[in-house]
């Protein structure tokens, strides 16, 4: 299996498609991947499954928090790695690439900031 292309067992897809639903706050639909699909969500969300961030599997960012990544959409900003799990290399090259893209923003922020705070300076000094 590579890592552009991953075969999802029945199970799995009920299991994302019912955590959007929980998010959501709509009805779990167990079409896809039945008695399978339930177990997990419960093993994951509880016994009667109600949404709740899940490190390493789900997180309801905030716009706030989106604006302060320099609107990155990439999950693993927001998601994290769960407690225990190991990162595999394809996902530490994964994070890594999040992580050079964050530092790449940061120093372009930087470069505007100083920018301004020389043309402030300058202003100040009357240059």
């Amino acid at each position: 299996m590579s890592r552009a292309h991953r075969d999802w067992t029945p199970a799995q897809i009920g299991f994302i498609a019912n955590v959007v639903r929980l998010y959501r706050g709509e009805a779990i639909d167990l079409t896809v991947g039945g008695d399978e699909t339930l177990l997990k969500l419960k093993e994951i969300f509880g016994k009667k499954p109600k949404y709740t961030d899940v490190l390493g599997l789900c997180k309801a960012a905030t716009i706030a928090e989106i604006e302060a990544q320099g609107w990155s959409l990439n999950p693993g900003r927001y998601v994290g790695v769960a407690p225990g799990e190991e990162v595999s290399d394809e996902d530490f090259k994964a994070q890594f690439a999040a992580l050079n893209e964050e530092l790449e923003t940061l120093n372009a922020q930087a470069r505007e900031l100083e920018k301004v705070i020389a043309a402030n300076a300058a202003g100040i000094l009357g240059a």
